[in-house]
């Protein structure tokens, strides 16, 4: 019969956690599964910029972070043991220093991000720990602190420590109260910028069945189980007491996604375009305060249409299909449907570039890729959606005479993105090999669809670190055939595009839906692939495709369920869409979040019926509908085969 462990308490927290510096990697910990998934989603883009992580113990953030190509990364931990165990892991560029939080070996103003990880709670003196941070942190700094939820842990009883062979050790801590810590770095000069109290989920669910504890799972389920803070030393030290004079206003009532499976309680403040504040701390909010009502609402980040032709947006789909190659559709469609191509180009380019704007905007798109030269109408302020404008590109192989000289004058910042490998035959398959050949292929180049792609092109892409853009409906249609679950799954640079109505099946959420029941791709991954993944294939560098503090405040907002937003989003439809925000801007109003719109909130939005659903849009609606009706008459404005009207009244 096994008996009790033994229970020591260690007063003395060095002497702890060099005892627990042995056991530590090996000890699966559900609180710190919840925090990786969450901090993750709030960090900054930290490639070349001064990190320090304060309390890095064994390491386990220090190996994520040089992941992400930091300029300096400095570990600091009193425990010689821990740090041994972090020294073995040979984390390249990476420094480490045995100290405490009130004595750190940096030098003033060196740190451009700051993390502590489960440390404030064994911090005898906060005070001094704080203004240690401070006097390291560069102005801008952001710092990124976690912890045990404090209420909770009185609530359950919950115990700090850990088990050493057959010895349990208890470990002493702090318990300090979230507001308590704030006032501290408050006083201190910082301002807040996060407050995230996330609960235990399905991804850590399974480590309390691990260790038969899924009662304690349960009696926490519903609790926040860790906090997040995230705070920033402003440029101006005048900044951290004043209040911003410019427009402000707060989303408060509903849920937020931080991520594909993080989801919380949040309000976020909107600052002059940007994400300010996020926190899932109550606010109050009076009468005269500018904000929307979100309750019973998720918001979600702006999605990015990572490939688009927005002039063919009132277009049908044109062609038969079974074709081998776009060449072959392109002049089948030239040959056979001459007079539609004719009708539909008579309407001014600009107004069709508008509609295809729009044709986003109605899905919730916040940003596109247009695959064609970038019109003066495209980047001017007004425009539905902001356009990606940095990037070279051609058409393909096929229609190209000189493509060599599009991808030379290329930047090396900036992506190029070329159709490549469209189609089923022998050439098809052929061009990513040219494009290797011809010196063609490497971090900028950026394949739009890749159809013909086999497992050994997918890897030379991955190889090449090359991306790819994948529209299976259009693919579909054209030849019949959507690329293999498996080999886009292999691809690591991956994104989604919704291609025109000429050939693909509606809209981008059409395309998302298509893509999980066509190709079988999980909800995750095509959550990635319209938000964080297009943004980093190309080179968006505010933030576009998620919703942190600090970046573009490019919203959703459609209504809440008991699911994770993965798959909310991969049931979305443009009629689930009820509100878009671009840089803070109010872009589309349901009918019913309309009249939740503080009125100066409504002036410049027009109203559009689309398939019966109102939807008041920053658009000049009526002069557009007055256009294409009079070349296509009513009933006959279609935006990817749902009709166009003025509401009846």
């Amino acid at each position: 019969m096994s008996t009790l462990p033994q229970v020591e308490d260690r007063p003395d927290s060095a002497e702890a956690f060099s005892a627990w510096a042995e056991a530590y990697d090996q000890q699966q910990n559900p609180l710190l599964a919840l925090e990786e998934r969450y901090l993750k989603q709030l960090l900054p883009n930290i490639a070349g910029r001064d990190i320090l992580d304060a309390g890095c113990g064994t390491g386990r953030w220090l190996a994520q972070l040089s992941l992400l190509k930091p300029r300096s990364l400095h570990g600091v931990d009193p425990s010689p043991e821990m740090l041994a165990k972090a020294a073995s892991k040979h984390i390249p560029h990476t420094r480490l220093s045995v100290s405490s939080c009130i004595s750190l070996p940096s030098e003033d103003s060196s740190v451009d991000v700051l993390l502590s990880s489960f440390v404030l709670s064994y911090v005898d003196d906060l005070n001094s720990a704080v203004r240690e941070f401070a006097r390291v942190a560069r102005p801008g700094c952001e710092i990124f602190l976690s912890d045990m939820h404090p209420e909770t842990a009185a609530l359950l009883n919950w115990k700090r420590g850990f088990r050493a062979g057959e010895v349990e050790i208890k470990l002493p801590a702090k318990r300090r109260s979230i507001s308590e810590i704030l006032d501290a770095f408050i006083s201190a000069g910082f301002v807040e910028r996060a407050v995230v109290e996330p609960a235990f989920g399905a991804a850590e669910e399974h480590i309390f069945a691990a260790h038969d504890k899924l009662d304690r799972f349960a009696e926490a389920k519903q609790l926040p189980a860790i906090y997040l803070l995230q705070l920033s030393k402003p440029h101006d030290k005048s900044a951290a007491h004043k209040p911003n004079e410019r427009m402000q206003y707060l989303l408060h009532g509903g849920h937020c996604a931080l991520g594909p499976h993080e989801k919380i309680p949040a309000s976020v403040m909107v600052d002059a375009g940007n994400i300010a504040t996020i926190s899932s701390q109550p606010v109050l909010i009076s009468k005269e305060a500018k904000g929307i009502d979100l309750t019973g609402y998720l918001l979600l980040p702006g999605l990015i249409n990572a490939h688009d032709h927005l002039e063919f947006a009132l277009f049908p789909r044109l062609g038969k299909g079974s074709y081998e190659n776009t060449k072959q559709w392109a002049e089948d469609i030239h040959q056979n449907d001459a007079e539609v191509i004719a009708t539909h180009q008579t309407i001014s380019k600009s107004s069709r570039l508008w509609w295809g704007g729009i044709r986003n905007l109605l899905a919730g798109v916040t940003t596109v890729c247009h695959h064609n030269p970038i019109d003066p109408c495209l980047v001017a302020p007004d425009f539905p959606v902001r356009i990606v404008a940095r990037f070279g590109w051609a058409h393909s192989l096929a229609f190209d005479a000189d493509m060599q000289s599009a991808y030379t004058n290329t930047p090396d910042d900036q992506p190029f993105i070329v159709h490549g490998c469209e189609g089923i035959d022998k050439q098809s398959k052929e061009e990513l090999g040219t494009l290797h050949a011809l010196g063609m292929l490497d971090q900028r180049t950026v394949l739009v669809h890749g159809l013909a792609l086999d497992e050994e092109g997918a890897a030379l892409l991955n190889a090449r670190d090359a991306s790819l853009i994948t529209c299976p409906s259009s693919n579909d249609f054209l030849f019949g055939k959507v690329p293999a679950q498996e080999l886009l799954e292999s691809v690591t640079r991956l994104a989604l595009g919704s291609d025109s109505p000429l050939t693909a099946a509606g809209d981008l959420l059409d395309e998302v839906r298509f893509a999980a029941d066509a190709c079988g791709l999980a909800p995750q991954h095509l959550y990635s692939m319209v938000t964080t993944s297009p943004a980093s294939i190309l080179r968006l560098d505010h933030g576009e495709g998620s919703i942190r503090p600090g970046v573009f405040a490019d919203m959703i907002a459609v209504r809440d369920q008991q699911r994770e937003p993965a798959e909310i989003l991969c049931s979305l439809s443009a009629d689930d869409i009820e509100l878009v925000l671009l840089s803070g801007r109010v872009q589309l109003a349901s009918a019913a979040m309309f009249d939740r719109l503080p009125p100066e909130y409504r002036e410049g939005l027009e109203p559009l019926s689309v398939d019966g659903e109102i939807r008041w849009l920053r658009a000049p609606i009526e002069e557009l509908l007055q256009e294409a009706e009079s070349i296509l008459t009513k009933d006959a404005v279609c935006l990817g085969g749902k009709i166009l009207c003025r509401p009846r009244s």
